[in-house]
């Protein structure tokens, strides 16, 4: 790293703690003029970045920026897995398994379709990647939806369990892909992908057993002899996490896969108590997702934007638009939905941190060339796009929607009651909006 390159990477933490520093005393004053927290993070890494003033220059293919984006993603893979459950939504599963199981992969398929007439001279497989890159959603881009007592809490239920679940399963289909091509390119030699691919995934699910499962038992075995302390769990929650990624990336397996099957089993093995200890990780993992955002500005943004073709606009809006609702109008059709209720739920679909971290990922394992300049693109301007779309029209469309659901009678699959799952995610990131909760228990679960 010559002279230069350290006094830059000396002087992100100062710039990256200073923003956050701003942002705390007017996030909820942004919040209520409809400006997100990614939008300001994105923003201000454009504005100092290369394509802006120059403060900094961030390489997003750099090693310290991957480390802080792959730790966000295990830590938030990890804690969504814990304490978002479908066996929480007692016996009424079946929405957001339609979703995850029908609507998922029909949206996969969709998108490689979409990105194979688009960019043909990548083959299949890169097209297969660019949509599974842009399939996993996001809920605090649209955090108004979510914490809007005005929308029906069983909606809102199936828009928070699909994308805390939806991350992690599309992350063992995009790591696949991101081997297959790397074979293609030649950057394994002599071994098999497919061998490659099992491995890393065995392992993964080997580490999760151990780590999530046997950490979480002696972790309810401690704590009912009186050993921890409320501060010490959250601690161990967090470094269960760390410990899951880390010791698998150590022995060649897949990280991520490893910390969303690990808060699975943690979350299995764990009583109520001790799954709410998994919010600190959460905390952790959302303050350092600020710094991926600002990275994201700075390093992928401006270079997106000046390199759009119509090839890019067409597949950001698709992917945002078609790729996602008519998967979702197929998986909930036929289940007394009305087609206000399926727009809605195809619509809040935003693509956010997940994707960009996963483009990081694949510039770093597939080194700087066409096909990842193609993916970093492609991937930006869906995400800046979605931030900005789903941004701007979250409180007024759930305002508009809320309106409408409260004329449906009583015996309408959107008014069902329901027990909430934890929203405490988008909560951190917007103020709750709406009147009267209209659940059995509209309020985020408490440790």
């Amino acid at each position: 790293m010559s002279e230069h390159d350290e006094t830059i990477f000396s002087a992100i933490p100062l710039v990256l703690v200073g923003a956050v520093f701003a942002y705390s005393f007017v996030a909820a004053r942004l919040d209520r003029a409809q400006i997100s927290a990614p939008m300001v993070f994105v923003a201000f890494g454009v504005l100092i970045g290369a394509n802006g003033l120059g403060l900094i220059k961030v390489d997003p293919g750099a090693h310290w920026l991957l480390t802080i984006a792959e730790l966000t993603l295990a830590l938030l893979l990890f804690s969504d897995a814990s304490h978002l459950r479908l066996r929480d939504v007692e016996g009424d599963s079946g929405p957001p398994s339609r979703l995850l199981f029908i609507g998922l992969p029909l949206t996969l398929l969709a998108g490689t379709v979409l990105a194979y007439w688009l960019f043909p001279d990548g083959g299949w497989v890169v097209a297969a990647l660019i949509a599974a890159l842009l399939a996993p959603t996001d809920a605090a881009l649209g955090a108004a939806v979510v914490n809007d007592t005005r929308v029906p809490a069983r909606v809102r239920r199936i828009l928070n369990l699909e994308s805390g679940l939806n991350d992690g399963l599309a992350t063992p289909v995009v790591m696949v892909l991101i081997t297959v091509v790397a074979s293609d390119e030649g950057l394994l030699g002599d071994r098999s992908w497919v061998v490659e691919a099992a491995k890393a995934l065995a392992i993964a699910v080997v580490v999760a057993v151990v780590v999530g499962g046997v950490g979480g038992w002696l972790l309810r075995w401690c704590r009912g002899r009186g050993w921890t302390s409320p501060l010490s769990e959250q601690v161990a929650v967090l470094t269960m996490a760390l410990l899951c990624y880390l010791v698998a990336v150590e022995i060649d397996g897949n990280g991520f896969v490893a910390a969303f099957a690990g808060g699975m089993v943690f979350g299995f093995v764990s009583p109520a108590p001790l799954r709410a200890r998994s919010e600190f990780t959460e905390t952790v993992g959302l303050l350092s997702s600020y710094a991926v955002w600002m990275a994201f500005g700075a390093a992928m943004v401006g270079t997106a934007l000046e390199h759009a073709t119509w090839r890019t606009v067409v597949m950001a809006v698709g992917a945002l638009t078609v790729v996602r609702m008519v998967p979702v109008a197929i998986a909930m059709i036929g289940r007394q939905w009305r087609w206000p209720t399926i727009l809605f739920v195809g619509w809040f679909g935003p693509r956010g941190l997940a994707t960009v971290i996963f483009a990081m990922i694949a510039v770093q394992e597939l080194e700087a060339n066409a096909v990842t300049d193609q993916l970093v693109e492609v991937a930006s301007l869906t995400v800046v796009l979605s931030i900005l779309a789903h941004g701007l029209t979250a409180s007024p469309l759930a305002a508009r929607y809320g309106r409408w659901a409260a004329t449906l009678p009583d015996d309408a699959p959107e008014r069902v009651a329901v027990t909430a799952v934890s929203t405490r995610r988008v909560v951190l990131h917007a103020e709750p909006r709406g009147t009267e909760p209209n659940s059995l228990d509209d309020r985020p679960e408490q440790p």
